[in-house]
């Protein structure tokens, strides 16, 4: 084996891709959620699902979750019945957009009363990471205004910083905060967290336990996401993703769907920080809603996609792109890029995952398996997990 192989095939091994809970309940559109059967019917069916995509891929250790719709009475429980399976559990990620007193935003809301509830769940979100013993708080704000003159702006942002700071004095020590950001949806005039700079200003004057996370998704057409990533990497600011692919908009499509190549130019920049192996801290999540698709023979593609990208971004030759960008050697520099990107790594992976013990093929493996069978005879009766469950 070359000392190439190996060493990208030692980096693979060590990855670790998390799953999210509500990727295994039925979502749809605005117009409709599409229901499938055999759709986990509460938190602890998530789990076992999200277990079954770690049991096929080796790489899917951790599963994040959202609250309310995983709420709970004995976090402790849950998180020892995760770990029975194999899993643990990862980020908590809050709720603050689909009560009806937050119509007109949470944390940044006019009222005082309404802002002191939307901080109250934040804060709530902090206990059930103490419990769990997760590690990442992830905070996703609708917050923002429809009409020119609505709210002000910098009231707005007063408001909000206000309330993210008491939130990150509530973390433990080994506790962070995750803020994203969206350039739009469902606020349409402005949004309180449009963009990276926004989220990473808050983050600066917040301390190193708060950092930004990238939902590659969130963004608007054309936008150079692996610019941000190496931004963010450079000033230390860079806590996780929330991997999915797009066409148009807030798409939450299987990741690397619409764009593999972007997918890859991300993970070279992850690759060439020295930033992929779970001590350098980035929290790397899919983040989608399967409406058509299977749910977990998604989730487990999206994994294999995210491999793939990654074992691409490993072969890069860093000695030979180095040279030729300080040569100035611009179609030299892109072509060394290119052919890693180029390169098959599929039979590579299937060797890793053979020698891990695993199934060549998870995809085939699991629908081998009669998992799914099993589950959609077991999980009859009762309400279907999905959008605001």
């Amino acid at each position: 084996m070359s000392e190439t192989r190996a060493r990208v095939l030692a980096a693979l091994r060590e990855q670790r891709i998390e799953t999210a809970s509500w990727a295994f309940g039925n979502s749809g559109t605005r117009f409709k959620v599409f229901a499938q059967e055999g759709v986990p019917r509460n938190p602890y069916e998530k789990i076992a699902d999200a277990a079954t995509v770690h049991r096929f891929t080796g790489v899917a250790p951790t599963v994040a979750l959202h609250i309310p719709w995983d709420k709970v009475d004995d976090y402790a429980d849950l998180a020892a019945y995760a770990k029975e399976r194999g899993v643990a559990l990862g980020a908590i990620n809050a709720n603050v957009f689909q009560d009806d007193d937050f119509k007109l935003g949470s944390v940044t809301h006019p009222s005082p009363a309404v802002r002191a509830k939307a901080l109250a769940h934040l804060v709530e979100c902090v206990d059930i990471m103490d419990a769990t013993g997760s590690r990442d708080l992830k905070l996703w704000f609708s917050d923002g205004t429809n009409y020119p003159g609505q709210d002000n702006v910098r009231a707005r942002q007063d408001r909000l910083a206000s309330a993210l700071s008491a939130v990150y004095d509530r973390l433990g020590d080994q506790q962070r905060m995750l803020l994203e950001y969206k350039l739009f949806e469902p606020a349409f005039y402005m949004t309180d967290v449009p963009d990276w700079g926004t989220a990473y200003a808050h983050c600066l004057s917040l301390g190193d336990r708060a950092q930004v996370v990238i939902d590659t998704g969130h963004h608007a057409p054309g936008t150079n996401i692996e610019f941000i990533v190496a931004f963010l990497l450079r000033a230390g600011k860079l806590g996780g993703f929330d991997f999915n692919s797009r066409f148009y908009a807030d798409d939450d499509l299987m990741v690397g769907a619409a764009d593999p190549f972007q997918l890859f130019r991300i993970m070279c920049e992850i690759v060439s920080a020295d930033a992929l192996a779970p001590a350098a801290g980035i929290a790397f999540m899919l983040d989608q809603c399967h409406n058509i698709e299977p749910k977990i023979q998604a989730v487990i593609r999206s994994v294999l996609n995210v491999q793939e990208a990654t074992a691409k971004a490993l072969l890069v030759d860093a000695a030979a792109l180095d040279a030729a960008q300080r040569a100035g050697d611009v179609l030299e520099a892109n072509e060394v890029l290119m052919d890693a990107y180029q390169t098959d790594v599929r039979p590579m992976l299937r060797e890793l995952r053979a020698d891990m013990g695993l199934d060549p093929d998870p995809v085939g493996a699991f629908k081998r398996s009669g998992y799914l069978e099993s589950v959609t005879s077991a999980r009859v009766g009762g309400s279907a997990a999905g959008w605001g469950a």
